[in-house]
């Protein structure tokens, strides 16, 4: 367990240092001339990108209904997909899918952690 915890230090430490180093970087590239005004054309150019974005999906509406609706199906499905896996491999049944393509898959399991409080 003490190399676990090791580990996780050293993650830790690397990831504060990324931090710094994305820091410095930042604060060099707004003392930087000419950086400013192109960061405020770019806040420009996206608010115009959003405005036509939004007239073109007022008019797919009911597309964009169907598109959530399908999203939700699918995560649904991902879901419970993921669940018969894991029973399966608890049974110590293989798992393997095929696709129409005759394309081979095999499940991807990974542990995460988060913190507690």
């Amino acid at each position: 367990m003490k190399d676990l915890e090791q580990i996780f230090n050293r993650i830790q430490e690397k990831t504060k240092k990324m931090k710094d180093i994305r820091s410095a970087i930042k604060d060099s590239l707004e003392t930087t001339p000419g950086y400013k005004e192109v960061a405020e054309e770019m806040i420009k150019i996206r608010e115009k990108k959003k405005s036509i974005e939004m007239v073109v999906k007022e008019q797919f509406n009911a597309e964009l209904g169907e598109l959530d609706e399908l999203k939700t199906d699918v995560d649904s499905d991902k879901e419970m997909m993921s669940d018969l896996a894991m029973t399966q491999m608890m049974k110590g049944e293989t798992i393997e899918l095929t696709d129409k393509y005759e394309v081979s898959y095999e499940p991807v399991f990974s542990v995460k952690f988060r913190k507690l409080n």
